[in-house]
């Protein structure tokens, strides 16, 4: 599993004009899985985004968690997480999770992040999806659920 962490000012997401989910002074994350993901991947990677200390104190370090601030999420599914590109160029997919089993994953992350009393907002998993973000700092991290 992976996720793409960005600190935001603000965040949202709309298919076909139509307004989904929005976040204010939060993350927005990028979530792709993998075939071999297991529930144990969720919760590892839904707890390392909720106490990820990433929010600035009063003397301007990193030092708060997302619980600390009071922020939401926007959580947006990306199967292209998993793009294989080292021939052609062309990207394979053909790691990332099949559709059946992706969605049951992202439910169950987005679930997982809900249960630690955070607000979640989503896009349309498998949606052409518009995806707007303010990238507050810029602070971009990257989680891999392989790579505990």
């Amino acid at each position: 599993m992976r996720v793409i962490i960005q600190k935001v000012k603000e965040s949202s997401v709309t298919v076909n004009n139509t307004l989904l989910g929005e976040t204010q002074h939060g993350l927005m994350l990028l979530v792709g899985f993998t075939h071999t993901d297991t529930f144990e991947d969720i919760q590892y990677c839904a707890k390392k985004v909720v106490q990820m200390r990433i929010f600035e104190d009063e003397n301007e370090k990193m030092n708060l968690s997302l619980k600390d601030v009071g922020g939401s999420i926007l959580s947006i599914s990306q199967f292209t997480l998993y793009a294989q590109t080292k021939k052609g160029n062309r990207p394979s997919f053909t790691e990332a999770a099949k559709p059946d089993l992706a969605i049951a994953l992202y439910e169950q992350f987005n679930e997982e992040l809900r249960s630690y009393d955070v607000e979640v907002a989503t896009g349309e998993f498998g949606a052409m999806m518009d995806v707007a973000l303010i990238n507050e700092g810029p602070v971009t991290i990257i989680l891999d659920s392989k790579n505990r």
